[in-house]
């Protein structure tokens, strides 16, 4: 196989981006609320009413501890639906934007405008309850994008500069191969927007623009800085959901020109290098925690769109495990089941990378096989595996420029996914076993 072109990539997302609704699609009739895929024989259920409505990036935490309850966010608004009753209900007026569920107390964390010009304040709000307190205002230019295990410290960044004055960096364009003319036809805007992507990224990349990442803690308010004056771009910060002390984060830009997985202590120290490119066009990312906390997994490409794996690493041994994936059941997002024993993921197409093609439109089921290594491991090797891969939602009416972001429910009996295979965005579930056709299911 020869290596492929290094445009399209949209899966290289800053955050689960959810396209605005057409007044058109709002007056649709709305979805079935099941039915049963065809081709796969899994049911497939619609939680929610609302078009336009879409559940978190597949590494945001939105479900409560106790399982029962799951955050989504609609029209700018955060809403629950009961994963026992698949009833909805109103919580947290718009406009304001999530950030997770806790892991502790069924507590949605989110900001809304602050006080201050240019700033926002974060909230928490009790999903059983309804009860909100404001925690604190964040300064301008800052965000906060996790709250660790225990929920007494959030974590964020904050922009030194305005990045809005900041001057435009001469970034160069990345090298792509000749696409034909009926490439190009096929993909029509797509493919600008893909290579807009590519172009920011790398912009963003070179500007080198000054930040700083800081912990916050939910009692006083009180911010501490982490990391600073930083001229790398940090982004995606994910504290470990049972460690309260460690946080992952990344260093952004286009995945084959950056160490991307780092971890660092929320005191500052220990800050360690997850995954060492050791390829050209190598590229590692879409981290996130396995549910125990002691294992990183992100998606890496050996070379860029040559081959693929879902690699993890364990953050107390330093033991790497690798599980090959085939270029036709690969996904733009894997999620892990509570119990370990699987993995998800939610498919890809050609807007999104160029190799992938319609034996990508799905939602997948992934069974982990770890390989007999006879032996032959040491302290400097890879533990090898393989996934073997199940269809369960076809998506080939879905428009991947809304990525799904599949992820298990904390019973493991459904994966969550966000679709627009019927115009405007949905929720859905579908059952991991297979639907009782015989039967009352």
């Amino acid at each position: 196989m020869k290596p492929r072109p290094l445009y399209f990539t949209l899966c290289l997302c800053l955050a689960g981006l959810v396209l605005p609704v057409r007044a058109a699609d709002s007056a649709a009739a709305p979805p079935p609320k099941s039915w049963i895929d065809p081709e796969t024989g899994h049911r497939v259920i619609r939680l929610t009413e609302e078009p336009g409505s879409a559940s978190l990036y597949f590494n945001d935490n939105s479900c409560t501890p106790d399982g029962q309850n799951m955050v989504y966010t609609a029209g700018g608004a955060i809403k629950v639906v009961n994963l026992v009753t698949f009833q909805t209900r109103d919580l947290v007026p718009a406009p304001a934007r999530v950030i997770v569920v806790g892991h502790k107390t069924p507590t949605v964390y989110y900001t809304k405008g602050g006080t201050g010009s240019n700033s926002s304040a974060l909230f928490g709000t009790n999903i059983e309850t309804g009860v909100t307190r404001k925690i604190a205002d964040l300064p301008a230019r800052a965000s906060v994008s996790s709250i660790n295990a225990d929920e007494t410290l959030g974590a964020g960044t904050f922009n030194e500069t305005d990045p809005a004055a900041a001057p435009r960096a001469n970034a160069p364009k990345p090298a792509m191969a000749p696409v034909s003319e009926k490439e190009v036809a096929n993909r029509g805007k797509v493919l600008d927007a893909a290579v807009s992507k590519v172009l920011m990224m790398d912009e963003r990349l070179a500007s080198r623009q000054p930040m700083s990442m800081f912990t916050l803690d939910l009692r006083t308010g009180k911010t501490t800085n982490i990391i600073e004056h930083s001229t790398d771009w940090l982004n995606h910060l994910q504290f470990s959901p049972t460690d309260p002390t460690l946080l992952m984060y990344c260093h952004e830009g286009t995945w084959w020109k950056v160490d991307r997985i780092w971890t660092i202590r929320a005191d500052g120290t220990q800050n360690t290098l997850v995954h060492k490119r050791v390829m050209g066009l190598e590229a590692a990312g879409h981290e996130f925690w396995g549910p125990d906390g002691k294992n990183i997994w992100y998606e890496i490409r050996f070379p860029w769109g040559v081959d693929h794996f879902t690699g993890g690493y364990n953050v107390e041994t330093g033991e790497r495990t690798w599980y090959h994936v085939d270029i036709n059941a690969w996904s733009i997002h894997y999620s892990q089941s509570a119990d370990k024993k699987l993995f998800c993921g939610d498919g890809g197409s050609d807007t999104v990378v160029e190799w992938a093609s319609a034996e990508n439109e799905w939602i997948y089921l992934f069974r982990p096989e770890l390989l007999n290594d006879e032996g032959s491991l040491g302290d400097h090797l890879i533990r090898p595996g393989v996934f073997h891969p199940e269809r369960l939602v076809s998506l080939h009416k879905n428009k991947y420029t809304l990525e799904p972001n599949a992820f298990f429910t904390p019973d493991q009996k459904h994966v969550i996914f966000r679709s627009n295979m019927f115009g405007p965005t949905y929720v859905f579930a579908v059952e991991v076993a297979k639907a009782d056709v015989t039967g009352k299911n």
